[in-house]
């Protein structure tokens, strides 16, 4: 029969063995808090995700002529000056496939170099579009013109059904009146188009304050980009061309639209146009003008890149469509001013020119603060 061991006292163990049993109690310490410590970061690792630091907004975008992605439309840096410019040739029709190296810009007088520059067709995709119809439903619009208008409404939507578009619809006479805020469904157009009335004993023609409540929603409803792509914004009036009543300013309209970055474009419909000049010694269809408005003298259309069209009885359709074409056939382009005019309190008239014989119109006339 074997005797048992003596197992020693804790009062006997060996000093080594002491040391070595504290060794191991610390070693297995420090790999249980270590283990424990771990779990929070594992769960915190779970549940939010890993902040980044933001990377700062390059100062300059692609150079102009270089085929960018759409991606950096977004990327502009907000010291550019962005200027929307339609180009025609003499007979009125828009240019189109002009190159950066077709323009020059010129900051008072001195030339700066083009740092973005945007057709309306890059890789395919067409530039979107959003479009507020205001419509003058004062006493002087006959019943015929209001349903040919509303066709002509319907073929200007269609022509822009190729691309991302926006249309609403707004009525005014005496006030303002939003039939149809934006959408791209044709029938509640359809519906608004019929809603137009015409105000039976209308006594004013709040053109401009019209003017001033469609770019307040283009601004607030019309995003600046969609699509990644810069979207062209632009308010049509059709009206006499003889505003009455208004309590907004035609200079502060402009003002607005150009802060906005909206072209107005203007209609004067034959109701309205129906008094002519004599041009001194013309003869045949040359021999009458329409004289011009308080609309087409304040220069709304012009100083926000647009333009002023009449009409008549008999081409109210293709009128709309060749408007369409205009819209849709903008350039951007853009500079950097120098750092002592970005915010020095002035207005800085800006120029933009293209090959001669073309026709350029620009939706802002500078940049700044206006005295």
């Amino acid at each position: 029969m074997l005797r048992p061991r003596k197992i020693s006292s804790p009062a006997t163990v060996r000093p080594h063995g002491r040391r070595a049993a504290r060794a191991l109690l610390v070693a297995g310490f420090l790999a249980l808090s270590t283990f424990f410590n771990s779990l929070p970061v594992a769960r915190s690792q779970q549940t939010q995700p890993e902040t980044q630091t933001p990377r700062e907004r390059p100062r300059r975008v692609e150079p102009p002529d270089a085929q960018q992605d759409d991606d950096e439309i977004l990327r502009v840096d907000t010291d550019l000056v962005l200027v929307d410019v339609t180009v025609t040739d003499a007979a009125g029709r828009p240019v189109r496939n002009l190159s950066a190296g077709d323009f020059k810009i010129y900051d008072e007088g001195v030339e700066r170099p083009v740092a973005f520059f945007n057709v309306e067709r890059r890789r395919g995709a067409l530039r979107p579009v959003a479009v507020v119809f205001a419509v003058d439903v004062s006493g002087s619009m006959s019943p015929e013109e209001m349903e040919r208008l509303g066709a002509a409404m319907r073929l200007f939507s269609r022509r822009l059904s190729d691309r991302t578009s926006l249309f609403a619809v707004m009525s005014f006479g005496m006030s303002a009146r939003v039939l149809q805020p934006f959408t791209n469904d044709e029938q509640k157009l359809e519906r608004a188009f019929t809603r137009l009335a015409r105000e039976a004993n209308g006594l004013s023609t709040h053109t401009y304050d019209a003017v001033d409540d469609a770019i307040r929603l283009l601004t607030r409803n019309a995003p600046r980009t969609r699509d990644k792509r810069l979207m062209k914004r632009a308010v049509v009036v059709v009206t006499d061309g003889f505003p009455v009543g208004d309590t907004v300013a035609p200079k502060t309209v402009i003002e607005r639209a150009n802060a906005a970055e909206v072209s107005v474009y203007t209609v004067t419909l034959p109701s309205f146009s129906r008094l002519f000049a004599l041009r001194g010694g013309a003869k045949g269809a040359n021999a009458h003008a329409p004289l011009p408005t308080p609309l087409d003298v304040s220069e709304l259309a012009e100083k926000t890149g647009g333009s002023n069209v009449y009409a008549t009885e008999k081409d109210f359709g293709p009128l709309f469509q060749t408007l369409a074409e205009e819209v849709t056939s903008s350039y951007i382009l853009a500079f950097y001013p120098p750092e002592e005019k970005r915010r020095d309190g002035r207005f800085h008239p800006v120029r933009i020119t293209a090959p001669p014989g073309l026709n350029v119109r620009q939706s802002r006339p500078g940049y700044g603060e206006k005295p």
